[in-house]
């Protein structure tokens, strides 16, 4: 991966950092580590726990998650007994010292599973892993055409407390655009299902750079989210990946090429979107996430604990030990999906038992880790907590990239001692910035990674 200018201006849309190193990294591991010995020495009093559901009833123009349209009769059921056995597996590998201090249900679409199929994914969750959803911050991700009232019941009275709900835009015409078929009236009802629902945070995902998308419709969106006052929004620029339905209709920026007003378009409609929120009183908590006075935090942050280990469940899901990230297999096209999501149901309880995907990671792709992700944060990083977990400070660790990220006035020089934080143009350049932290190992497998 090179990193892009054309003169002295970084190309601003490069990588959308929520995980490093990304999937694309991975390799199949030829050892298949147990899990018992994986986790053994890893703190487990405070785990994460994410349970991935690979099932959507329509595939967005931009996405390249991993998950399908639909499921033939009876493939669900399937895939919950897979889940099953995967958190019996893991939970024994785990222990009985292993306490969960958050948990979340992403795909995909949880909510495409039946209300009372997302019983059973709370049972799993609760009684196959123990977590105790009443007591931690559960987020779910919806879509307006599955956010039923049935659905919502269960969701609420399990314990949710962030529904994020995938609406892109209030205008009709844009999202027929992304190839997100739905309608503002559709929308609309389906947030005041989830307000009845009493769920206490409701996120709303908007996307910025829509083909025919002005300043003036991306501030029509902005109020009409902002209506319903939901405690987060998080606004996203749309990215064309290949093997997505953009993709393959060649919409948007060129793989191979810079289209620099593109870029210069989705970074004016940001900074709109930024300053309309900030004047609308939310607080900034990084480039692409808003809170609204007074809202608590609830476990949807972009941040990542950098200590406490992640488990996932699901044949899309991510799981951090401090040596080893771990997941299955990963694929964009629609086949591929299709083959792993049947590969997974049919495995029986001991193949869950050991890793399979991954990468091991080194003291460098630690340090590398724990700097992406906290100084991407608008409050950034304490560089005390980072000396106190790795003994260096990040100045004698990585002084080229901060020394280039102070040249193009992306940090903020009036930042309180002993704190490293991005300035306003530091936050607008996030996708820029991340990518410049990637170690070369992890740029080379990225590069080599056989797009599938």
């Amino acid at each position: 991966m090179n990193i892009s200018t054309l003169g002295s201006t970084v190309r601003p849309y490069q990588s959308y950092v929520y995980a490093y190193p990304h999937k694309t990294a991975y390799r199949p591991l030829v050892e298949r580590p147990a899990l018992r010995e994986l986790w053994a020495a890893e703190p487990k009093d405070a785990l994460s726990l994410y349970l991935h559901i690979p099932f959507c009833e329509v595939r967005c123009g931009f996405c390249n998650l991993f998950t399908r349209i639909g499921a033939p009769e009876g493939l669900v059921t399937a895939y919950l007994d897979a889940l099953e056995r995967q958190a019996g597996a893991v939970r024994e590998a785990l222990g009985e010292d292993a306490r969960f201090a958050a948990a979340a249900f992403g795909g995909g679409t949880p909510t495409f599973l039946e209300a009372a199929e997302l019983e059973r994914l709370c049972d799993i969750a609760e009684k196959g892993m123990g977590a105790d959803l009443a007591a931690v911050p559960l987020s779910v991700e919806a879509s307006p055409a599955t956010a039923t009232a049935d659905r919502l019941a269960v969701l609420a009275g399990r314990g949710t407390t962030r529904l994020s709900l995938g609406v892109q835009s209030f205008v009709d015409a844009e999202a027929r655009s992304a190839v997100r078929p739905q309608r503002r009236a559709d929308v609309e009802a389906a947030l005041g299902r989830i307000r009845d629902a009493g769920i206490p945070v409701l996120n709303i995902d908007l996307i910025y750079g829509i083909d025919g998308q002005t300043e003036d419709s991306w501030r029509h969106s902005l109020d009409a989210a902002l209506a319903w006052r939901p405690e987060e929004l998080y606004l996203y620029p749309l990215y064309v990946r290949p093997l997505t339905g953009l993709g393959r209709k060649g919409a948007g920026e060129p793989e191979a090429e810079w289209d620099a007003e593109w870029d210069e378009r989705r970074l004016r409609l940001y900074r709109a979107g930024r300053d309309h929120l900030l004047a609308h009183g939310y607080e900034q908590v990084s480039m692409r996430m808003f809170r609204a006075p007074g809202a608590p935090a609830t476990g949807g942050e972009d941040h990542a604990c950098q200590t406490d280990g992640m488990v996932g469940l699901g044949c899309g899901a991510r799981s951090y030990t401090s040596a080893l990230h771990y997941s299955f297999d990963y694929a964009v096209d629609m086949r591929e999906i299709r083959g792993i999501v049947d590969g997974y149901v049919s495995r029986p309880a001991a193949d869950f038992a050991r890793a399979e995907h991954g990468r091991w990671m080194t003291g460098d792709e630690a340090r590398r880790r724990h700097l992406l992700q906290s100084v991407l944060q608008a409050e950034g990083m304490e560089t005390a907590e980072y000396r106190a977990r790795f003994g260096t400070d990040p100045a004698e660790d990585f002084p080229a990239e901060l020394a280039r990220f102070s040249d193009r006035g992306w940090l903020d020089p009036d930042a309180a001692p002993g704190r490293l934080r991005l300035s306003p143009e530091g936050l607008a350049h996030s996708d820029a910035l991340g990518p410049e932290l990637f170690s070369p190992a992890v740029r080379a497998a990225m590069a080599a990674y056989d797009l599938k």
